[in-house]
């Protein structure tokens, strides 16, 4: 249903009737019905093609991968991650995963960001995300600072839906009514601890959003999702720019960082920032299919005198994109 529901709204979007998007896929050589339309945007049944809704896209005019990223593996699609590093690994059948594949507890990540506006994450084109990880000198807590680029597709586009691993897992990004929001938490922030606290015991704050301000948040079993909200409504070409940072988390040491993609992504760079004088002894980048396939390396990464590493991908679609390190 989430295509359905991504399809029908660039279709509303568009100002376009089904009549006027049957006559632009007949002139590109694709014929498909208006009652097959009416089907797909209703989650009656799904396309079986993957040029079909690249067409879509163009016509429809939303970012390139916004509705072929949601047909899960209903047809084929590209390699998670392309670009500076080289190509992720593609699916053992030639197939995407499903998004919420992405995540450790799939059934969790759906009833999360199920509660949450996600109306105009479909128009929503991500330029460029860059995270800040830091690990503690004790190695026993860590804080994450976000910054996001993002270019309206569409009209009346009002905020951006984020996904979080704080607790009872390695950490991880994603990335965007209602039992009660965050409360007040440290430095201005807000408390994602409402309900169940976040496995493994430690507690996710939503602090120091900057250019925007936080809607609804939702926090279960150490997975965090939350709305921002844009300091304006964005149209068509509009940009936006969020930033926020999580933490401090106090969550048994880690060895990797990673974010995983529902949308694809012209430009992701993450740092892990290791706070003290003892480093690790190997750093390396690497890519992921879904959360239980394997990890493919990249290569190793240069852990610099400022005690950080990096890694910078460009043209990400849709995958896991991480760093790990070893300390011995």
């Amino acid at each position: 249903m989430e295509f359905a529901g991504a399809l029908r709204q660039a279709i509303q979007a568009s100002g376009l009737t089904l009549e006027r998007i049957r006559h632009r896929l007949g002139r590109r050589g694709l014929t498909v019905s208006v009652a097959t339309l009416s089907y797909w945007q209703r989650g009656r049944s799904r396309p079986r093609s993957r040029n079909v809704v690249v067409a879509l896209e163009e016509i429809l005019q939303v970012p390139s991968g916004a509705l072929t990223e949601l047909l899960d593996d209903s047809a084929p699609t590209g390699p998670a991650v392309r670009g500076a590093l080289g190509p992720g690994p593609a699916g053992a059948d030639g197939r995407g995963r499903p998004v919420r594949e992405l995540w450790p507890d799939p059934d969790r990540y759906a009833g999360l960001v199920g509660q949450l506006d996600r109306s105009g994450d479909h128009r929503l084109e991500r330029l460029s995300i860059h995270d800040v990880y830091r690990l503690d000198e004790a190695r026993r807590s860590w804080t994450l600072s976000v910054r996001t680029v993002l270019r309206a597709a569409g009209d009346d586009i009002d905020r951006v839906v984020c996904v979080h691993q704080t607790g009872g897992a390695e950490p991880s990004g994603g990335s965007g009514a209602l039992p009660p929001d965050g409360v007040p938490g440290p430095a201005g922030g807000v408390s994602a601890t409402a309900g169940e606290p976040p496995a493994g015991g430690g507690k996710a704050d939503l602090a120091q959003v900057r250019y925007c301000r936080p809607g609804r948040i939702r926090a279960e079993g150490g997975l965090m999702a939350f709305e921002l909200v844009f300091d304006r409504v964005l149209s068509a070409g509009d940009t936006a720019v969020v930033e926020y940072d999580l933490g401090p988390v106090g969550e048994p040491p880690y060895d990797s960082y990673d974010r995983r993609f529902s949308h694809p992504v012209h430009d992701y760079v993450a740092i892990i920032q290791f706070a003290g004088d003892r480093l690790p002894a190997r750093c390396y980048g690497y890519t992921a299919e879904s959360s239980r396939a394997p990890r493919q390396r990249l290569g190793e990464l240069w852990i610099g005198t400022s005690g950080s590493a990096n890694i910078a991908v460009g043209a990400v679609r849709r995958g896991i994109v991480g760093i790990e390190w070893e300390w011995h």
